[in-house]
């Protein structure tokens, strides 16, 4: 059999972990951003919007005065009674009080953009209309009315209808700007948005990354797995296989071999004892090197029945159980009763040593570590399978404990054979070892089993 390269088995946790690591610290970090852009975004804007109706309103508030002075100024002239022109100076200066307030507050929260030149162009305006309004009054106060009224018409008005046209244009100017910043705010939305796009795009790219990475190492560490678990079957079902062989060989060279041997040796001494004077110490002390060489004889039939028993290759598996439980409360020092539900079936011999390791195996435990002195063991022959259980009532599995090779060993045979072993505690307590072995309904060799013969 070929011995496959060392697998290096790498554990794809750290990059996943650092892929996490820089995708929470890019979604915190963009969301961090967007979140300032947005707020930013929302400040602009209340605050433009704020300063825009708050101009808006002082402009036509402007306005309003500078209609107020004209309708003022037509019912000036309409009037047939010339001295009354000085009358009209106290309305004239509650609505330049009242303009000045409003160009005041126009200013403060303007947010047109305004050169010096504009703005001191405003204010001049504005400053001419009152001095002609001043002139105005100060002829028809000096009885100079013809002259104050020619003085209105040909200055004062004109001056008013420029300013209201500088003021128009104004309020134009702050619409305008409004719609600039209403622009501006959607293409800042827009961006947003763009970017919103590309960072989802790049989100699903690195997770749909990491995904294939984690899919790809999984599927490389599931084959790596596989391919060892199958070298650990081969290895286990080899070295089953070869202890099997080997002790099967040594028990035959101590069944023949030796056996034949002492065999001899026995027949030698005794042929020795018949021979040695009926008196003689020689004759019973070949008797009692006779008795040693037959305990010899028997401990070397004993231990190649242990290793390897013959009866299980010459009467079956039944046979070789009720044998070995026969022998197995004296030696083990635990009652066992055992029973056999349903005809027995054959069974090949592969299947029936694994079967007769298992149960040498669960009653060595039995003895070794429930504490219990009595054991049941059933065989039973099912339709298509064959069932043995160990049963205690001893202090049950130890689940926190170290497992020994005996568990591992159990549970490798039922694998190359094909079936399954469950290690249960009952509510009672102790312990059912249940081993299960599939079988054809001819008797013959499962594929575990022929694989491995």
């Amino acid at each position: 059999m070929k011995t496959p390269a060392r697998l290096n088995l790498l554990s794809p946790t750290a990059p996943l972990l650092l892929g996490l690591i820089v995708t929470l610290a890019a979604v915190v970090g963009y969301s961090w951003y967007v979140s300032g852009q947005i707020s930013g975004l929302q400040r602009l804007q209340a605050d433009l919007t704020d300063r825009n109706r708050m101009a808006s309103l002082q402009l036509l508030r402007i306005q309003s005065d500078l209609n107020r002075l004209a309708l003022a100024m037509r019912d000036m002239l309409a009037e047939d009674d010339r001295s009354s022109i000085a009358s009209w100076q106290g309305q004239f200066d509650r609505i330049r009080v009242d303009l000045d307030d409003a160009l005041r507050r126009e200013a403060q929260v303007s947010v047109v953009a305004r050169s010096d030149e504009e703005t001191q162009a405003l204010h001049l305006a504005v400053s001419q209309v009152w001095d002609t309004a001043d002139r105005a009054f100060e002829l028809a106060r000096a009885g100079r009315h013809d002259e104050a009224r020619m003085h209105i018409q040909a200055r004062l008005q004109p001056r008013i209808g420029e300013l209201s046209t500088a003021v128009g244009r104004l309020l134009l100017e702050n619409n305008e700007t409004e719609a600039r910043a209403a622009q501006r705010a959607q293409d800042i939305y827009r961006d947003v948005q763009a970017q919103v796009y590309w960072f989802l795009s790049a989100a699903l790219f690195a997770i749909a990354g990491t995904s294939l990475y984690l899919i790809y190492s999984n599927q490389r560490l599931f084959a790596r797995l596989a391919s060892l678990a199958e070298q650990r079957r081969e290895l286990a079902r080899t070295l089953i296989t070869t202890r099997e062989s080997t002790l099967r060989e040594i028990a035959r060279e101590l069944h023949d071999e030796f056996g034949q041997l002492l065999t001899a040796i026995g027949a030698m001494l005794r042929r020795a004892e018949r021979q040695a004077p009926e008196a003689s110490p020689l004759r019973s002390e070949l008797r009692e090197i006779g008795e040693i060489a037959q305990t010899a004889l028997d401990n070397v039939r004993g231990l190649s029945q242990t290793l390897h028993p013959s009866i299980l290759d010459e009467l079956g598996l039944e046979s070789a159980i009720e044998w070995y439980l026969s022998t197995a409360g004296k030696q083990l020092g635990v009652e066992v009763s055992y029973v056999r539900t349903n005809p027995a079936v054959p069974v090949d011999a592969v299947v029936a040593i694994h079967v007769y390791r298992v149960l040498q195996e669960a009653l060595s435990n039995v003895a070794r570590h429930s504490g219990a002195r009595v054991a049941r063991v059933t065989l039973r022959f099912d339709p298509g399978a064959l069932v043995l259980e160990v049963a205690d009532e001893g202090r049950g599995i130890d689940r926190g404990g170290r497992r020994g090779l005996g568990l591992v060993a159990m549970r490798e045979r039922a694998e190359l054979l094909g079936g399954s072993i469950d290690f249960s505690e009952p509510v009672g307590g102790g312990t059912i070892v249940r081993l299960r072995i599939p079988l054809p309904e001819s008797g013959g060799k499962p594929a575990a089993a022929q694989a491995t013969a």
